[in-house]
């Protein structure tokens, strides 16, 4: 990977169990981090961060198993549990000299922002989630034929082996598939920038499988013991997501309302990979959020 957000320092950071992280920061004054989704890098967040760097610190890694990060062998379940990766956020900011910052998520780095919102209240001001159920509510509305759009939630579910094997057997078919059905404007992906992401996606097959296994395992035994003891997250959330209650049948806002009391929830008009499509409504979101 070739490709950096300009005027961003790049370092390896050691996450909650020594993964080394590739991670970009700039900027100063309140700190924010950045967790990409599937299947991008860090990049996905170039123009946000650039924007948002102008009066906060910014930080800005690939996650564990994706980009230029490092990608452990999936030895125990807890690798690649969102549990981890979110020590792996606190972990690195921590590096960087910050003990408290505002988190925001998409996608994949959505529900690593949640369950960070979760296990380090203290440590987590703010949190934004981009584009995302919390994993329960997830795996609970995929139901029918309709359930037929998360095609890859099942496929990736499977037990080591096939799901890897199928994959790598057409990766950039496969990865390329999300990202050129789940935007609404091609042009915010340009060639460039998607060839960052196929390429590192097709050398991270292992995990990004193993990431995914782990939503519809650890992660849901996590989610389901705080679901249980009523945990919630503390702090002010904002939401942005598309309308997927419309095709599949719930009510977004209830079940994210459900997990944040303190919720601002928008249902918004672009497509999934909106911090590409609509950065400056993004940014504008993200310092609302902060603001609150």
């Amino acid at each position: 990977m070739t490709k950096r957000i300009p005027g961003f320092q790049y370092d390896a950071i050691a996450g909650a169990d020594g993964v080394m992280l590739n991670v970009a920061h700039a900027g100063a004054g309140s700190p924010i981090v950045l967790l990409h989704g599937f299947p991008q890098t860090h990049l996905m967040w170039r123009h946000v961060a650039a924007d948002l760097a102008a009066d906060h610190t910014v930080i800005v890694p690939d996650l564990r198993g994706y980009g230029a990060s490092g990608k452990p062998a999936a030895t125990s379940e807890d690798i690649y549990s969102k549990r981890t990766m979110a020590a792996d956020a606190v972990a690195v900011t921590k590096a960087l000299g910050h003990d408290r910052f505002a988190l925001a998520g998409h996608d994949r780095g959505a529900l690593v922002a949640f369950r960070a919102g979760l296990d380090h209240p203290d440590t987590i001001s703010h949190l934004a989630c981009l584009d995302v159920l919390p994993t329960l509510d997830m795996w609970d509305v995929m139901h029918g034929t309709t359930a037929a759009i998360g095609f890859h939630l099942f496929l990736m579910a499977q037990p080591p082996g096939l799901p890897e094997k199928m994959i790598s057997a057409a990766a950039d078919e496969f990865f390329g598939y999300f990202l050129d059905t789940w935007t609404r404007d091609p042009s915010a992906i340009p060639a460039s920038i998607r060839q960052v992401y196929l390429d590192a996606s097709r050398e991270a097959v292992t995990s990004i499988v193993a990431d995914y296994r782990a939503s519809a395992t650890i992660d849901v035994q996590h989610d389901t013991v705080d679901l249980r003891q009523g945990n919630q997250l503390p702090m002010p959330v904002a939401v942005l997501q598309q309308d997927w209650g419309a095709a599949l049948g719930f009510d977004a806002e209830a079940l994210w309302r459900a997990w944040a009391p303190d919720l601002e929830h928008t249902t918004v008009g672009f497509g999934h990979f909106m911090a590409e499509e609509a950065p400056s409504d993004i940014s504008k979101a993200l310092r609302a959020l902060i603001a609150r």
